[in-house]
């Protein structure tokens, strides 16, 4: 099991449009030190970041309005340090992947559900390829 103390002081963003998947998410990253914020649709994830940047963002593919491909472009664009995890239980989340490829911006769509575990040991990963752990 990871340390608390391990995502003490990290910002995470969790954009979902399922309110107990975002309690969820919430209560996990909260229960290992992350500072968490989260939002429930693409364009209350750009009001959050307008005064607070986090180091790393977990993005349903599918939402209202703005998908989660389209919100991640933006964000590297305003937080270009900022690491993205995306998760999807939809199937045809493949063909949005496929088309920001095509547009240059690839992205890895991880399964949902995903395990804590597995999930937190991704975002560790994440973290420490960009030197902020």
């Amino acid at each position: 099991m990871m340390q608390k103390q391990l995502f003490n002081g990290k910002r995470i963003l969790v954009v979902d449009d399922e309110t107990v998947v975002l309690q969820t998410l919430d209560l996990i990253f909260r229960s290992r030190g992350f500072e968490v914020r989260t939002a429930g649709s693409a364009e209350e994830a750009l009001e959050k970041i307008s005064d607070w940047r986090p180091d790393i963002a977990v993005l349903d593919v599918i939402l209202p309005g703005m998908n989660g491909l389209d919100l991640a472009v933006l964000l590297a664009q305003q937080i270009p340090q900022c690491r993205i995890v995306h998760l999807s239980g939809q199937p045809h989340s493949a063909e949005l992947r496929d088309q920001a490829a095509l547009e240059g911006h690839p992205f890895e769509i991880l399964a949902k559900p995903m395990h804590p575990e597995m999930l937190l040991g991704h975002v560790a990963g994440l973290l420490e390829l960009s030197g902020t752990t």
